[in-house]
């Protein structure tokens, strides 16, 4: 399958007279395509091209560009680099719907689509009425509610969106469909393959309505190959990539997996990336595509050391629990702390940093002793030594451990909770990694922000609406009426037939 889809590519080294495998591509398109290369610079090898001349062969992107003018600011003052793009969203899940949702955070319109009886994921960590300031005043666990629109994760997911609601199986709904097609820049889908084609959406269809239109899907196999059909969701797509066995203690111990759905955060982030590869392939030709994508390759990029490994060496993938596969360190791995499940990772990879150690355990001794004294012998006794630190920390705080073993110079980290993360941690608050949202009904809740900061147009995860997630058809009066001209008695009789 992933050699039927172009997700690998042998790479030629000269100077060994030998190709190694690589993973090079992530999806597949009909407009571009992934570029190769050679394999990696060897040390200086191009040092005589640097003070070269060399053609200017910048991209231009559109000759009209122009400062804003009168566009919306987002909540941080500044302009949205998006702006001007709208999304006919069908994604659902995370691994789709959160491509799109970073889109949304950099200003894109993304509509996003729910059929009532087969709607998104909605049903999942239940927010408590009240939001934030409930939370606050809490002395114990607060209860969930089941309306759909209080999920948290649904919330996390879909911020800034709006939210329509469709039948698109319904002949009107269909008509419907196309009509926002035909006014929209991109159409993402994150269903089974073949799904839009059997409603009549296929890349052909909207091509047909839209000639520029970019249709982005992901799936976990992708649509093209041996694989097309798979049903997947992302911890599928996690095991056929090989994640999932990479993780864990070495055997005979069983496979532990990446926890939560590791893929889908993943495949998301990559997910937006086709898009916006696709928008600014557009911007320079004016041409629309189709992009086919896969949770399963990214996966393929995040182990594609193993798959050089075996191309190259022969070597099979074995895990290695907590220990560092290819720099040497000891002590290296997970060390108890005071308090109820309270850990500290601790890597030493030279003698310096080892002999640190000892001096802020206070125990200098352990850097003389003869088992001890140098990597080679730490590497050879390392359960010994892992018995020794887990002696030192486990009675000491684990947040005043690794801060007096970074002030030595140690490398050190607290195994952090999801309240150390969202509550306590002040690196984490100083990024503001998280950004409080209002949603129309689940309240005001911190969302996860977009990593990447950018000085002129930031992301803000609130989207244009400065909104939380949209409830079930929120804006069906603004799309419907305002973007599609219907009447309001207009929109009620589509209601009444099923079609919204």
């Amino acid at each position: 399958h992933w050699l039927a889809r172009g997700s690998c590519t042998d790479v030629e080294h000269p100077e060994l007279g030998r190709s190694f495998r690589y993973a090079t591509s992530k999806w597949i398109a009909t407009g571009t395509s992934w570029s190769v290369g050679r394999r990696a610079p060897l040390l200086n090898e191009d040092a005589k091209t640097v003070l070269l001349t060399r053609e200017r062969d910048v991209p231009v992107i559109d000759v009209a560009a122009r400062a804003p003018i009168d566009e919306g600011l987002s909540a941080r003052g500044k302009p949205f680099p998006l702006h001007n793009i709208r999304i006919l969203d069908f994604t659902w899940f995370l691994a789709s719907a959160g491509g799109t949702r970073f889109l949304s955070a950099f200003g894109a319109e993304s509509i996003k689509v729910e059929l009532k009886s087969h709607p998104d994921t909605r049903m999942a960590a239940m927010a408590p009425v009240g939001g934030r300031a409930a939370r606050d005043r809490a002395t114990g666990p607060l209860p969930g509610v089941s309306d759909p629109d209080m999920g948290g994760q649904f919330n996390n997911k879909n911020p800034g969106k709006r939210g329509i609601s469709l039948n698109v199986r319904h002949p009107k709904g269909l008509e419907i469909a196309r009509r926002l097609v035909a006014m929209s820049d991109v159409v993402a889908e994150g269903f089974s393959p073949g799904v839009l084609d059997s409603w009549g959406l296929g890349y052909a269809a909207l091509r047909a309505i839209k000639p520029d239109v970019i249709y982005v899907q992901q799936s976990g196999m992708g649509a093209q190959g041996t694989y097309g059909r798979f049903r997947t969701v992302g911890p599928i797509a996690n095991s056929f990539s090989g994640l999932s066995e990479m993780s864990g203690l070495p055997e005979p111990a069983m496979p532990a997996g990446w926890g939560y759905s590791y893929l889908d955060w993943m495949g998301a982030y990559s997910f937006a990336l086709a898009i916006l590869t696709a928008l600014f392939h557009r911007a320079r030709t004016g041409q629309g595509q189709w992009v086919d994508a896969s949770q399963a390759e990214v996966g393929l990029f995040i182990s594609g050391t193993t798959i050089l490994d075996w191309s190259a060496n022969g070597r099979i993938w074995s895990r290695y629990g907590n220990r560092s596969p290819y720099k040497p360190a000891a002590p290296h791995n997970v060390y108890p702390c005071a308090g109820d499940d309270r850990w500290l990772t601790i890597a030493c990879f030279t003698d310096a940093e080892w002999r640190a150690l000892t001096e802020v355990a206070g125990h200098k001794e352990w850097a003389n002793d003869a088992l001890f004294k140098d990597l080679a012998g730490r590497l050879a006794h390392v359960v010994a030594l892992d018995e020794l630190v887990a002696g030192w920390t486990a009675s000491r705080d684990a947040y005043e451990t690794m801060l007096a073993l970074q002030r030595a110079g140690v490398p050190a980290g607290v195994c952090q909770t999801a309240g150390d993360r969202c509550d306590r941690d002040p690196q984490l608050a100083a990024l503001s990694w998280l950004t409080e949202v209002t949603g129309t009904k689940i309240g005001r809740w911190p969302l996860a922000e977009v990593p990447t900061k950018m000085s002129e147009s930031p992301a803000h995860i609130g989207g244009r609406l400065d909104r939380g997630a949209p409830c079930y058809g929120e804006d069906n009066e603004y799309v419907y009426g305002e973007l599609l001209g219907m009447s309001a008695g207009e929109i009620k009789a589509l209601a009444e037939e099923g079609v919204i």
